[in-house]
């Protein structure tokens, strides 16, 4: 700590506060409404909650009768605990007025909190807009203008974004003339350093496809709109910041930042900057290296440096995907990072033009003073506030400073609000220095204090929770799924095209039946092929017939007693052996997918990763099921139940979840101590054979798994009827699986055992639309659960029932989202669809895309040239409950669009299928988000997400009705369909004396 620039720090923080002491920003002024409101909502969490989700959703209620309602749902059913006396009024149904003063108070609660959004956002309109920006600039501040509506589903929206940003800029070219510089202002330029117009963009905007995984593709088609953008900002002598987002788009626009500003066209100019958020740990090595870059190609650069704006969300997504928190933990090492930081960049003035961005006083008191202490000429600095935020600070910083810019949004009220939420959210935590300085009236000692002490302080009070473990279970840790695909990771791009190459070059092999261990070839063999390119054969497979799927009966047979009497925890270490092997080659796995059944790098990842949680969970599960339990307490007597496996298991497996389904329901038959005989999918055999390397490397004994392949209509009723098979899982058609049930329901000779079946068998699945829904999110999740891996899933979207009101709205964007997506070989990341997975397939879409143009009408039909197996998308409107578009299951990229009058008619729609697997429902209702849990009667039931994805240990998977038979696979009951249970009864008494356990319960 530099305890002389910590002292001239807290004398100049000192002196800002004395200069602004008895002002209050606009939102913590409780003379106003929304102050009232504001310091109600600081004040009780569970009131906050409900008004930011409130204003979230207002701009959706555009009728009396919907606002009312939502109001009543929101603070009137005790969710939002007690209430500020401004809104019980709207929030009651009765009283003195009854229903007028309900829709009166309505209306103003409306007005009033349009009104608080509008103080932030410096206009709707573009005349507006440039209206406010001169009155800003006459009050004496700069400005960089920001477009909202970033949130785009669509290559039309990109558009829209892109040409907004040169319709304000043209409309600021007609004014700027009249804009006097201020201070010397040299060369016309705003303090001599900085020109009058300022612009910033999110960069995500301009590229509705951008994702990690595409890395190139994002960096490219975001440049493709920017570039006349800055264009425009460098024909007005303007400036442009490229603004930075969620931590996923963070690596992509640094890249495309070096980009641009590298250009031909654009080197010598010098106007433009990228933000760095402080929150990041990553940021420092950023810095650096953006510096490094800089130098080495003699290209100067501004870098605006804020604190963050998505701490909730990125420190949650983390957890969700089982990636490290990106960001510091708490509020005083994101402050101790930002006065690094500041530091970094204030050295290094020559090079970089700082944009320092807080509303914090210590912050800004630290850069003044480490500017001077280093010397940095005054023009080669400025500071940042955002509009209608922190009015006393700015002012302050105006008087103080004299460089001082606005951030200003504009746009409509509807990503507004969004924006404004983001804001109330970052001013009313606990930890805001807005909120500690204008509301808490926090000591300013405290406010001042050096981060460095504030942390230790933190430290000391609120110590690291202990690295404990509750899910542990008999010496194992307790399970945690396997992290997601994180492509913003470069090493992990890199890898998969090695992984493709590395397949393509084991291609042609022949695989053979592994059956008692020994590997068997046969006669009857048959290719798999890419669907992207039929020609490329990936391996020839031998076929079982009758003989050898005998003789892998009989193997299992013969390796049954002696893997039964394994203890569960030795049969748990050979799936956990397995799980670390899987995880060492997760991108090759990954690979073969890619290749054998055309899934994109993400869905093929998070494939292998679900096949390592199963092997993961059930080891644990079968641990604890493994212990008896004691059942009764009576004296006298012990009763134990326990669990024993059935004994042989035939796995028939699917193409669709080719190994972590097949990993899924082998594993738990496994460790339940079974042993298998598994019949891959034709289409999906080499990926099933790299389960027979994963176990036999794990170390288990040869017979309890073999590999078995061959054509269901040759050896899959001997295998089902077989009299030594005691259970089946199955995961496939409706159609198939009642066959396996009809079958397995028959007795054969010689059969000891009542067959089980546990079968997993389709769906039809739908997502809701509500008239609140927030439709940026639920685009974008109806298209990825329709869409992704070619709809070819069973939980996938194949009805979107959208209430009326807001239909039209939903259907335009749906289209045009469908509408961008890139279609082309899974080996690409640019591809968001692929080829299905073989002809028949294909030629089951094209048939049912004749059924859509009978049945409603086609809204999209997007087809790609080449030689896969490629099949339409299919967007079909005008579909009813009777059609067979809405009652068939077509496993292929078609949706069917349905209108619904009400959220009723919609559940009832929902609900009308034989199919009961995975639903959706996108609502912003409380009651009707109520309603769906009770009645919107599925297997896995997804609200404000996509419909697809499960995660073991967290939603465990499975429908009923014609969806399936059997407990839901990565969860707490599925072992138990592997094993029966056992109790055993011991008589304790000897010629009366019995002796006493602990747990014995005696009448006193």
């Amino acid at each position: 700590m530099n305890q002389p620039l910590d002292a001239a720090i807290l004398a100049r923080g000192k002196a800002f506060f004395a200069s602004i002491r008895g002002e209050s920003p606009s939102i913590f002024n409780k003379g106003f409404w929304t102050g009232k409101v504001m310091d109600w909502a600081m004040q009780n969490e569970a009131f906050k909650v409900q008004l930011f989700r409130f204003v979230d959703v207002l701009p959706y209620l555009t009728t009396s009768g919907n606002l009312s309602r939502h109001i009543e749902e929101y603070f009137a059913g005790g969710e939002a605990g007690d209430i500020p006396p401004v809104l019980k009024w709207g929030a009651e149904k009765s009283g003195m007025f009854g229903g007028v003063a309900a829709k009166l108070m309505g209306k103003a609660i409306r007005s009033n909190i349009e009104g608080m959004a509008r103080q932030f956002i410096v206009g709707e309109k573009t005349k507006e807009a440039v209206k406010n920006l001169s009155r800003i600039r006459k009050d004496g501040f700069a400005f960089t203008v920001d477009l909202l509506g970033e949130a785009t589903v669509s290559e039309i929206e990109s558009d829209a974004y892109r040409d907004g940003y040169l319709e304000v800029l043209a409309a600021i070219e007609a004014e700027q003339k009249a804009w006097k510089p201020f201070g010397a202002g040299a060369g016309g330029l705003d303090w001599g350093s900085a020109p009058k117009v300022n612009a910033s963009i999110k960069p995500s905007a301009l590229f509705s496809q951008a994702r990690p995984m595409d890395f190139e593709g994002s960096v490219e088609g975001i440049l493709s709109r920017m570039r006349p953008v800055y264009r425009k900002v460098k024909n007005l002598g303007g400036a442009l910041c490229i603004d930075m987002e969620q931590v996923k788009y963070k690596d992509i626009t640094i890249e495309l930042f070096k980009r641009l500003r590298s250009e031909p066209e654009f080197r010598d100019y010098p106007h433009l900057s990228i933000v760095l958020q402080a929150y990041l740990r990553d940021t420092e090595h950023d810095l650096t290296e953006l510096i490094a870059w800089g130098r080495a190609e003699g290209l100067p650069f501004g870098i605006r440096l804020v604190k963050g704006a998505y701490w909730d969300y990125e420190t949650v997504v983390a957890k969700q995907m089982g990636w490290p928190v990106p960001v510091w933990t708490r509020k005083a090492e994101s402050d101790m990072a930002h006065e690094k930081l500041s530091r970094i960049i204030l050295e290094n003035s020559d090079l970089l033009y700082f944009q320092c961005a807080s509303h914090n006083i210590r912050t800004i008191a630290n850069v003044m003073e480490t500017a001077a202490a280093l010397g940095v000429a005054e023009n080669r600095f400025e500071f940042q506030a955002l509009y209608g935020m922190a009015e006393p600070v700015r002012k302050g910083l105006l008087n103080v400073a004299g460089r001082v810019r606005l951030y200003c949004p504009y746009g409509e009220l509807l990503p507004g609000m969004a924006y404004l939420v983001r804001r109330l959210l970052e001013n009313t935590a606990n930890e805001s220095f807005l909120r500690q300085s204008f509301a808490d009236g926090e000591a300013e000692d405290r406010l001042l204090e050096n981060p460095e002490a504030t942390l230790a302080r933190d430290l000391a009070e609120n110590p690291p929770r202990p690295a404990g473990d509750p899910g542990a279970i008999n010496g194992l840790t307790g399970f945690r799924g396997e992290p997601l695909a994180d492509f913003t990771v470069a090493e992990l791009r890199q890898a998969f095209p090695e992984a493709i190459a590395s397949v393509r070059a084991r291609a042609g092999q022949v695989l053979p039946l592994v059956i008692g261990g020994k590997e068997i070839a046969t006669d009857d063999r048959l290719p798999t092929v890419n669907p992207a390119d039929p020609t490329e054969v990936l391996a020839t497979v031998c076929q079982a017939g009758i003989k050898e799927t005998d003789a892998a009966i009989e193997a299992a047979q013969a390796a049954f007693a002696a893997w039964r009497d394994k203890t569960p925890r030795e049969r748990a270490e050979v799936l956990l052996k397995a799980a670390a092997i899987a995880r060492r080659d997760i991108v090759a796995l990954s690979a073969a997918q890619v290749l054998e059944v055309g899934k994109q790098w993400d869905q093929a990842y998070n494939d292998v990763g679900e096949a390592i949680d199963f092997l993961e969970y059930y080891a644990r599960e079968a641990v604890r099921l493994g212990t008896p339990r004691r059942m009764g307490r009576e004296p006298g007597e012990k009763n134990h139940l326990f669990y024993e496996p059935k004994g042989v298991c035939a796995v028939i497996a699917p193409w669709n979840f080719p190994l972590a389904i097949s990993c899924g329901m082998s594993a738990a038959a496994i460790v339940a101590g079974n042993t298998v005989v598994f019949k891959p999918s034709g289409l999906a055999s080499l990926i099933g054979h790299g389960l027979v390397a994963l176990f036999k490397e794990a170390g288990l004994p040869d017979g309890v798994f073999n590999f078995c392949p061959g054509r269901g209509s040759v050896m899959g009723d001997r295998l089902v009827e077989h009299p030594a098979v005691a259970t089946i899982a199955f995961t496939g058609s409706m159609e198939t699986g009642l066959r396996i049930q009809e079958k397995a329901a028959r007795v054969q000779p010689g059969q000891a055992y009542c067959k089980r079946v546990i079968a997993e068998m389709g769906g039809k699945n739908a997502i809701i639309i509500d008239d609140d829904a927030d439709l940026d999110e639920a685009i974008l999740g109806v298209v990825y659960s329709a869409f992704g891996f070619q709809g070819q899933k069973c939980s996938a979207c194949s009805r979107v029932i959208v209430v009326d009101s807001i239909y039209d709205k939903f259907v335009t964007r749906l289209t045009e989202a469908c509408s961008s997506l890139k279609i082309g070989p899974a080996e690409d990341p640019e591809n968001a669809m692929g080829p299905v997975v073989d002809p028949s397939q294909q030629k089951k879409v094209l048939e049912y895309l004749e059924i859509a143009r009978s049945e409603g009408k086609v809204l999209v039909e997007r087809t790609t040239s080449g030689q896969g197996y490629y099949a339409p998308l299919v967007v079909a409107a005008g579909i009813r409950p009777e059609h067979r578009l809405a009652q068939e299951e077509v496993f292929g990229p078609i949706l069917a669009v349905m209108k619904a009058e009400s959220f009723d008619e919609a559940l009832s729609f929902a609900n009308a299928s034989r199919f009961a697997l995975t639903g959706g429902v996108y609502s912003r209702s409380p009651r009707h988000l109520e309603k769906a849990r009770r009645e919107f009667r599925v297997g896995n039931l997804y609200l404000n997400r996509n419909c697809v994805g499960a995660m073991v240990g967290r939603q465990p998977f499975g429908g009923s009705k014609m969806s399936g038979v059997g407990s839901k696979a990565g969860g707490p009951d599925y072992l138990l369909q592997f094993m029966d249970p056992r109790v055993v009864t011991e008589n304790t008494i000897r010629r009366g004396f019995t002796p006493i356990d602990a747990d014995d319960e005696w009448v006193d």
